[in-house]
């Protein structure tokens, strides 16, 4: 069984580390962000006085 010189196995570590990265920085990007919108509700604020 013929063995692969060391060059193409580094072929083969860039060309996977080159699409995994693509992989990952498309799947970055890719998503489009939803807008956060505001509640139209106030928070009560309801204070209380302590009495020691």
């Amino acid at each position: 069984m013929p063995q692969m010189a060391p060059l193409l196995w580094l072929n083969l570590f860039i060309m996977f580390s080159i699409t995994f990265m693509v992989f990952l920085i498309l799947n970055y990007f890719i998503k489009v962000p939803s807008k956060i919108s505001k509640s139209p509700t106030s928070i009560s604020k309801q204070e209380m006085n302590w009495k020691w």
